[in-house]
């Protein structure tokens, strides 16, 4: 009998195949019928619920790719939305957690009454005839619970809650063309990395003053000499500024220049004749005022708020003084030609600057601004004459200097960048005292210096950038122009 019931089995198995495909001929005999059976109003409510159905997947995929996006947003840096491994592995265990929205149910499925996954119940027959708003949900389809309870009303399992506010926070992508702006511009803030930015710039002054050698007669008519005198000077620097990110907030620097300066002065009255000129050059070199400081990013860049940097900077009078400083008859025929025995590399005084600069980025578009107050710190002088076997100690102090500007700079490229910006600097009079004396102010000392600069950057390579400037003096105090070259170099 076993033997029988053995040889049996696969017969009845064969058997049951025809039965099978029977069976399955009548299911779907059966839900076609049930399509056939619908009216035309029941087939326009399934097809709207599977439009709202693929318009709810569409909206989840934009969100994952926004997630994607934020997460690979910032300087190098994952976005501030983007979810860490814990937050991964446990929402990978649901469904939907791979980032692909649940996939659409088979249109022979959507039947009346019917719920599709993921879908919201609506009418009686579990369709809603006018599809709800991207951001409406009462239920979330996914796992069947309320929309109260999950992550966030209307949002499928898998998507951050927080992309709208990782949109706003995040920091924007720069390009290396917009990155040598910031560094330049704004402040250098680099994270445990050295910066070496090494520079040569060229000063021109050119000033020219009406002498006047005569005396006026019936207090109408000038009986002497008129001569043009001119002073012509350049000052060349060529500086090297170390710079250290103690954070990705903070870092420092050193500025250690060279000071090369010559000037020439030109004036008439060579031989007693007003048309005869005469000249003479002074060169001096040495090192100037060593500088230092220290920058804090009180608020990095997001979408809505701009950088925030603020700095304290400390300069020290290692430079020459101008005090003390003789000034000579150079040649014996021209009594109206001096000089100075030698030109100053410093200013002789100590003094602390703050600043705090803003930089907003608008892709290829920087906007960059700052201001700062430089507190010149008094000093005494054994002697601050200019005349010859004359000795006069007095205490100095300098001017308070405001300054601030502004500028725009354009990206044209990924490694190539212009800017333009305006600088204004204001000093107040500067006033001496001698021993056991009062202050008084120094005539003419009060200055304001106007310029207008012009960059270009480029970008060699991820270490290495060459910045050019020129910049163009807009009032007498300012220089008549200064053009420079910098190449900062990143380890």
């Amino acid at each position: 009998m076993k033997m029988m019931s053995r040889s049996a089995a696969p017969h009845v198995t064969l058997a049951a195949i025809p039965a099978a495909v029977m069976l399955f001929a009548l299911s779907q005999s059966a839900h076609a019928q049930a399509l056939q059976s619908q009216s035309i109003e029941e087939r326009l409510n399934t097809l709207m619920r599977v439009v709202d159905e693929q318009q709810r997947q569409i909206q989840s995929l934009e969100r994952q790719v926004t997630n994607l996006e934020m997460a690979q947003r910032g300087r190098g840096m994952p976005g501030a939305g983007a979810p860490d491994a814990a937050s991964d592995a446990t929402v990978a265990e649901q469904p939907g957690a791979d980032g692909l929205p649940v996939p659409l149910p088979p249109l022979a499925q959507a039947l009346p009454g019917a719920t599709a996954p993921g879908s919201l119940t609506g009418t009686a027959t579990g369709v809603p005839v006018n599809p709800p708003s991207p951001d409406a949900g009462a239920t979330n389809g996914a796992t069947g619970t309320s929309a109260a309870s999950g992550p966030q009303q209307g949002a499928p399992v898998g998507v951050n809650p927080t992309v709208g506010e990782t949109q706003k926070n995040a920091e924007p992508t720069r390009t290396q063309a917009e990155e040598a702006v910031v560094q330049r511009e704004h402040a250098p803030l680099f994270d445990h990395k050295l910066t070496l930015d090494w520079g040569i710039s060229d000063t021109y002054y050119d000033r020219r003053q009406l002498q006047l050698s005569g005396f006026l007669a019936l207090d109408a008519i000038f009986l002497g000499n008129i001569n043009l005198g001119q002073t012509k000077s350049h000052q060349i620097t060529a500086d090297l500024d170390t710079r250290y990110g103690i954070t990705d907030r903070m870092s420092v620097d050193v500025d250690v220049p060279y000071v090369y300066r010559h000037s020439s002065f030109i004036v008439g009255g060579a031989g007693g004749s007003a048309s005869t000129l005469s000249d003479a050059s002074v060169n001096s070199s040495d090192i100037g005022d060593v500088n230092f400081g220290i920058y804090y990013q009180f608020l990095k860049e997001t979408n809505n708020l701009p950088d925030v940097v603020g700095s304290l900077r400390v300069k020290t009078p290692t430079g020459s003084s101008p005090f003390g400083i003789k000034v000579q008859q150079i040649t014996p025929d021209n009594t109206n030609l001096v000089a100075p025995s030698k030109l100053p590399t410093g200013t002789g005084f100590w003094n602390v600057t703050a600043g705090l600069s803003v930089l907003k980025t608008y892709d290829p578009v920087v906007l960059f601004g700052s201001f700062s107050y430089t507190y010149n710190i008094s000093r005494s002088f054994a002697d601050i004459s200019s005349v010859i076997g004359q000795t006069q100690p007095a205490e100095v102090k300098l001017g308070d200097i405001i300054q601030f500007g502004g500028g725009v700079a354009l990206a044209f490229s990924d490694k190539d960048s212009a800017s333009i910006s305006y600088t204004m600097a204001i000093e107040p009079q500067s006033k001496t005292k001698s021993p056991g004396g009062s202050w008084t102010g120094v005539p003419g000392s009060e200055t304001t210096a106007s310029v207008l600069n012009f960059g270009l950057n480029h970008v060699v390579n991820k270490h290495l950038t060459i910045n050019g400037a020129v910049s163009v003096g807009l009032t007498p105090d300012a220089p008549n122009f200064v053009v420079g070259v910098r190449f900062p170099y990143t380890f």
